[in-house]
């Protein structure tokens, strides 16, 4: 961000709106983000970041500037989530889990039914080009829906030690000065919470590359993809799917391990015991969590219009799809993608 201009902080904190405006603005998306992690719900982070600006404005004369204003809104947001947390306390919850026959994976992790996607053009830098050396840019390791469930299974304390220290770069010291804590209990969180993390994520996802344009190889897989779900192609489907693929459908339990199982439950939705089988799909690519994503349609008989359907998230390792994520559609207008297509 460039870097806050004083002449402006001082006319917020004095209660010049347009001023405070002006400042927050230059904060709201990496904010929301932070919130992101913290919740693992795009819609509410939207609420609490709005929460933290008008936090923020009640208590613009406390601003001290002992730190950036920028530091003080990642405190106000930080607490405003903490407080979310308190008041609306959730765990995950047990999955229901179909596998494929003969097939030997582990017990799946708990769900998380909270868990929505966050759109990739929202997490392009907030300013780009010469004049904004210090844009934020958020990397896919911490972002991706993978590292979005490990961190939803930590106490709200760790989760906010270990995004802060961990993903932003704070130090411990500054990390406890935002928590509003000593350094020993950041320590003691931190040494919870790294250990908890790595159990919740496999081994390969702890070996993260820096977030990548798309390869040639991806787009032509989301094609593949694309085009099996138009013509609700379940063999061309199974061919683009590692043997040991995964599916869930959040907010839903379920949870199918194995190419078989996953095939099977495709069968079964786009067969002909489905009222999914007489319809007609059109596929629109889109990208999530600095993941590719596919949004699907559906015109019904007698129908006039596609009708939005599912967010796939689709996680590629070897060219081929090693997890799907499937959404409820509702979060469209967030990927800039309509509801309905004619």
């Amino acid at each position: 961000m460039r870097a806050e201009d004083g002449a402006v902080v001082a006319a917020a904190k004095a209660g010049d709106a347009s001023a405070f405006t002006e400042l927050v603005e230059r904060y709201r998306r990496e904010l929301q983000v932070h919130c992101y992690r913290m919740l693992g719900s795009f819609e509410e982070s939207e609420d609490l970041v709005q929460e933290t600006f008008l936090r923020a404005w009640r208590k613009r004369e406390g601003f001290q500037g002992r730190s950036t204003f920028r530091a003080w809104l990642y405190r106000i947001a930080t607490n405003a989530c903490l407080d979310f947390l308190d008041k609306h306390p959730r765990h995950p919850l047990p999955r229901e889990v179909e596998r494929a026959t003969g097939t030997d994976v582990a017990s799946p992790p708990a769900e998380i039914p909270w868990l929505q996607p966050y759109p990739d053009r929202l997490l392009e830098p907030i300013a780009a080009g010469d004049a904004e050396p210090d844009a934020v840019v958020v990397g896919k390791e911490t972002i991706e829906l993978a590292f979005l469930v490990a961190v939803q299974h930590l106490p709200p304390g760790q989760r906010a030690a270990l995004i802060l220290r961990d993903v932003l770069g704070w130090s411990t010291k500054e990390t406890a000065a935002l928590l509003g804590t000593s350094v020993a209990s950041v320590k003691s969180a931190l040494q919870r919470a790294r250990p908890a993390m790595k159990a919740h994520l496999s081994e390969r996802r702890l070996e993260w590359a820096p977030s990548a344009e798309p390869t040639p190889q991806e787009r032509a897989l989301v094609r593949r993809f694309m085009d099996a779900h138009e013509r609700a192609d379940t063999a061309a489907f199974a061919a683009l799917l590692s043997e040991d693929v995964r599916m869930t459908m959040p907010p839903h339990p379920f949870w199918f391990a194995g190419r078989a199982a996953v095939v099977h439950f495709a069968e079964h939705a786009f067969g002909p015991g489905s009222p999914l089988y007489l319809g007609r799909w059109r596929s629109v690519p889109t990208r999530a969590n600095r993941q590719p994503a596919v949004a699907g349609y559906i015109r019904l008989p007698g129908d006039s219009e596609y009708r939005a359907q599912v967010l796939n998230v689709l996680r590629v390792e070897d060219e081929k799809i090693a997890e799907i994520t499937a959404f409820e559609p509702h979060l469209f207008p967030a990927f800039g993608l309509p509801l309905t297509l004619p």
